[in-house]
């Protein structure tokens, strides 16, 4: 089962990530059994925890969202990751003869390892359950860089490429997902001015 995946790259990654090679999933199956329902972990619990729990900032009363509004951000927000996770392995695949990866019969080891690699990303969304800013960043940037690592650990073995070369390998995956956030941000801004935006009310 493919989310018994999610586990194993926290344990054994090394072993999960020849197990994934081996798999050849293809794109389809592997969204649908996997990025659709891990995807949707931050969605959910980010829209439970500010339409219903709300935050406060210092010594602020309690703001939350409306319904509405929650929902519509946490759609928006789910759309754009699971379009940053095929992004992010079309750059994996589009990079890999450029970074000596071996031709696979299934071109689907690129979205496997942007799926994967994100897994702690995933799994960070239940802190959005705690709506406390400085803790959500705090879990948020461990899961960002133990996925870093996922990555660069997963690379040699799913691309079959030397491990010297996944450095830079990496390193340009990197500045590509980058670009994505970048593009997620600036496309909420756009969204914002069409009346999509956040509305908050005093808890």
């Amino acid at each position: 089962m493919l989310l018994s995946h999610a586990f194993g790259l926290f344990t054994h990654p090394d072993e999960e990530w020849a197990s994934i090679r081996k798999e050849h999933e293809t794109p389809r199956r592997l969204y649908v059994a996997y990025v659709l329902v891990l995807a949707a972990i931050a969605p959910v619990c980010a829209y439970i925890s500010t339409a219903y729990f709300g935050w406060t900032v210092g010594n602020e009363r309690l703001i939350k969202l409306t319904e509405i509004s929650a929902l519509q951000l946490s759609v928006l927000t789910y759309l754009a990751m699971l379009v940053g996770v095929f992004a992010l392995g079309y750059a994996i695949n589009w990079m890999a003869r450029t970074y000596g990866a071996k031709e696979e019969h299934v071109p689907a080891n690129g979205i496997a390892l942007a799926a994967y690699s994100c897994t702690p990303l995933f799994l960070a969304g239940f802190a959005l359950l705690y709506p406390v800013p400085w803790f959500n960043a705090i879990v948020f940037l461990v899961a960002v860089c133990y996925g870093a690592w996922l990555m660069y650990d997963g690379l040699p073995i799913v691309m079959g490429i030397e491990k010297e070369r996944a450095v830079m390998y990496v390193g340009a995956l990197l500045t590509v997902a980058l670009v994505i956030l970048v593009s997620t941000r600036v496309g909420s801004v756009i969204l914002w001015n069409f009346g999509v935006g956040p509305v908050f009310i005093s808890g």
